[in-house]
């Protein structure tokens, strides 16, 4: 039966606001995932500064350190505004701008995430190896997040999502 209701033919008979519904629990869905993987690293990257051999890091390390330290801050910031935004405007009637506002803040917070993601293979490699295989692990691991976050997903789209399943 269809939604008379119903603004977007998606082969979904629901109404704007059970669309807005469901893209808000995919969007919340996406940010534990999301959020799961930040505060591991971030966990990470806070132990370190306490391990004896972080007094041999140079100082060039040190600070490319603290800008992980404050990139992985940043993310987790930006990923856990959708839900403060949804605490401010609770019950006001706004979830399709919430779900906009949802979506722009995921879509920021994987960008954080993937120069973390980076950053912290580059700083990995360059005390466990040397600056150049930490150059050349970083675009390698970059590359790959530009494949499977940027280009793959731009495919899918080209071509409509493929076969119904």
């Amino acid at each position: 039966m269809s939604n008379t209701f119903d603004d977007l033919d998606d082969g979904r008979p629901e109404s704007p606001a059970q669309r807005a519904d469901r893209n808000w629990n995919e969007i919340l869905q996406e940010l534990r995932v999301l959020q799961t993987g930040t505060q591991i690293l971030t966990g990470f990257l806070l132990a370190l500064a306490f391990q004896a051999s972080f007094a041999d890091l140079e100082p060039a390390q040190r600070v490319f350190y603290l800008v992980l330290v404050c990139l992985a801050a940043l993310s987790a910031v930006v990923a856990l505004a959708p839900v403060a935004l949804h605490r401010a405007v609770f019950h006001l009637q706004v979830k399709p701008s919430l779900v906009r506002s949802g979506h722009n803040a995921l879509r920021a917070a994987l960008a954080l995430v993937s120069l973390l993601l980076v950053g912290v293979v580059v700083f990995v490699f360059d005390v466990v190896v040397n600056l150049v295989a930490a150059a050349a692990a970083g675009v390698v691991l970059g590359a790959v997040i530009l494949v499977l976050w940027i280009l793959v997903p731009a495919s899918v789209r080209r071509r409509g999502g493929g076969a119904a399943q």
